[in-house]
């Protein structure tokens, strides 16, 4: 009858301490506990799978119970060492604990533990996967494990050491199994492909490694599995990708550079022969991820050694990572690896899952004008620079993009009644600025004049256009004041982006050391305003500005008759000195179209009966200052 045949892990377990890979701290402390004869009554070996914990309890068992030991090379050949190397022990009892997990079977170890051992001297019970007992169970052997009879040993071993009792981990000595590198991964299967014959390239054995995660046992049932393909061909990468069901690392590459580049229709080809090659759509994106992340890491690492073991690729793969990487930045990759994961997610919970792969590899390979922080803080640099100065473009090249300045949409321009007289060139007074004294008595309405010049004296007459011109200079003065006090606190908010919400969106109603109220135009503007990133740094800057410890601030909507007023000239923004005056800034185009005063009002005064009835025209969007300087004037309208 022929010879059962042996699985490559079963066959090359390690038989003594000096063939375990991987764990050399462990190793030297047994091996010294052995020859100093300083052996515990529990230990609780943990680690993930395919490390070597239930190895190392056997050899543990070996050396103890091997006729020529305790010794750290077991003869192989005494009964003992024969029963735990065919996995027929008598002394030795291992026992599954996610299938005897009941205190029923922990009162069970109780009962047999008093039984001295038949071939060895010690009777020793590995308890694997011990993290599922129950509460119960664990309380059950908890002062046994604390003080068993002389010649028994326990050895617990788990993967979630979390999991276990303190009561248990405090008596026992832990050993903390580690990862075992790929690189002791790939030597150990070079030796065994020798041994058994297996054509298989340095390439594979690394692909091999680099998907058990570093458990060797994982490793060895893969190459047992991809030993049967072809004994004739040698063994590749692409073979073993294929058995795994993973993309290769080409396949990777082609469809991460058509993502960087946007060539969607590329992108797109490539995923549809990845997938019908049988790779599932969460399979596809988690490689995606994966790739991605060692592109990441490459990145952000000099050193290719230390590439190589955060990434476990060859050296080879490593050089066309830092190439691609060259051309992209840190930024970039970490937002890809955040929509890739998103779409993850999506996947999952989908009936439809290649549709949402498609969509992922549509939305990446879109995304040419992405910018990274650093772009966009120079970007932020270049436009403030160039609003500051006063020479800002239309179109200005900031990073990878052209920013636009829009065009200002030119304001229908309201004729004054002035320039239709003799069509001469007649001063436009703005709204916000003192009128002369002169002028102001110019624009009385003529007809009012005469009707009232009949009825009264020459001092009343004189009193009243006093009182007129005290009002209106009043009303102008109120203007000029709040826009002063308004720019004083915008030069105050140190934030530049709230800086330019509140200049360029609000509007000021009242201003003052209890507290100030400003307008918007849209709610949309008045919630975000009430946010604290915006409400904050406008406090704090009126609060500066008044030499206040506290005040009010209330922000709402703008009323339907309320437009825009003219905003303070900021000096961060522009640059220009801010002057302020109670007289109104007349320049010298203004004074020559004025001429002299009895020129103006004797040419208004031959053209009154020409414009009386555009005088009597209110336009519609006037503000209340406008419209109170109307009623002032009898309806006519300065601009």
């Amino acid at each position: 009858m022929a010879q059962r045949y042996l699985p490559l892990y079963r066959k090359y377990r390690p038989q003594t301490f000096k063939d375990l890979i991987g764990q050399e701290n462990i190793v030297k402390a047994l091996s010294n506990a052995i020859n100093l004869n300083k052996i515990s009554h529990a230990y609780l070996l943990c680690g993930p799978r395919g490390t070597g914990k239930t190895t190392t309890a056997r050899i543990i068992a070996k050396s103890l119970n091997c006729q020529k030991g305790p010794t750290l090379e077991p003869c192989g050949e005494c009964p003992s060492c024969k029963d735990i190397a065919n996995s027929t022990p008598i002394d030795v009892i291992e026992i599954d604990a996610a299938s005897n997990r009941k205190v029923e079977d922990a009162r069970n170890i109780l009962e047999k533990i008093q039984f001295v051992p038949v071939n060895g001297r010690y009777k020793i019970y590995i308890i694997d996967e011990v993290h599922m007992l129950t509460p119960e169970a664990f309380n059950t052997l908890l002062k046994t494990l604390e003080e068993p009879p002389e010649n028994v040993i326990f050895i617990l071993a788990t993967t979630e050491p979390h999991k276990v009792l303190d009561t248990i981990i405090s008596r026992c000595q832990r050993f903390d199994f580690r990862r075992i590198t790929t690189e002791d991964i790939v030597s150990r299967l070079k030796y065994i492909s020798e041994q058994e014959n297996i054509k298989i390239t340095e390439d594979a054995l690394y692909t091999i490694a680099r998907s058990s995660q570093g458990g060797m046992r994982d490793s060895l049932a893969l190459l047992d599995q991809i030993s049967v393909l072809d004994a004739d061909k040698e063994i590749t990468s692409d073979d073993v990708n294929e058995m795994l069901g993973r993309l290769s690392f080409e396949s990777l590459y082609d469809l991460s550079s058509y993502l960087l580049t946007s060539e969607t229709q590329n992108a797109l080809s490539s995923l549809d022969n990845i997938y019908n090659k049988g790779n599932e759509p969460f399979q596809i994106i988690s490689n995606l991820i994966q790739y991605f992340r060692n592109l990441l890491v490459v990145k952000n690492c000099s050193d290719r050694k230390i590439a190589a073991e955060l990434t476990q690729l060859s050296e080879a793969h490593i050089l066309k990572l830092k190439e691609q990487s060259e051309n992209i930045e840190a930024e970039q990759i970490i937002y890809t690896i955040e929509r890739l994961a998103f779409y993850s997610k999506e996947i999952k919970e989908t009936t439809n899952r290649y549709l949402w792969l498609e969509l992922c590899v549509m939305e990446l390979s879109a995304n040419i004008n992405y910018c990274s922080y650093s772009q966009l803080i120079n970007r932020i640099e270049k436009l403030e620079s160039s609003v500051a100065s006063g020479s800002v473009h239309s179109d200005i090249p900031l990073g990878n993009s052209v920013f636009k300045i829009p065009e200002p949409k030119s304001q229908p321009v309201q004729s004054s009644p002035k320039e239709i007289v003799q069509d001469e060139p007649k001063p436009q007074a703005k709204i916000s600025q003192q009128p002369p004294v002169e002028e102001k008595h110019a624009n009385i309405n003529k007809a009012d004049e005469k009707t009232d010049v009949m009825s009264q004296s020459p001092v009343s007459k004189e009193a009243e256009k006093e009182s007129l011109n005290q009002t209106v200079s009043s009303s102008v003065q109120d203007t000029a004041d709040t826009s002063a006090i308004w720019q004083g606190i915008l030069q105050n908010i140190e934030s530049v982006p709230s800086r330019m919400f509140f200049y360029n969106l609000s509007r000021p109603v009242s201003l003052t050391k209890d507290g100030i109220e400003i307008a918007f135009m849209k709610d949309i503007f008045v919630k975000q305003a009430k946010e604290e990133s915006k409400n904050a740094p406008l406090k704090k800057a009126a609060m500066k500005y008044f030499g206040v410890s506290d005040l009010n601030i209330h922000i709402r909507l703008a009323d339907a008759n309320m437009t825009e007023s003219p905003k303070p000239a900021l000096e961060k923004l522009e640059r220009k000195p801010v002057v302020q005056t109670n007289e109104p800034e007349i320049t010298q185009e203004e004074e020559n179209a004025f001429g002299l005063r009895e020129s103006v009002s004797s040419t208004e005064s031959d053209n009154q009966s020409n414009i009386t009835e555009k005088q009597n025209e209110v336009p519609e969007d006037l503000s209340d200052q406008s419209k109170m300087v109307m009623e002032l004037f009898n309806g006519k309208y300065i601009e």
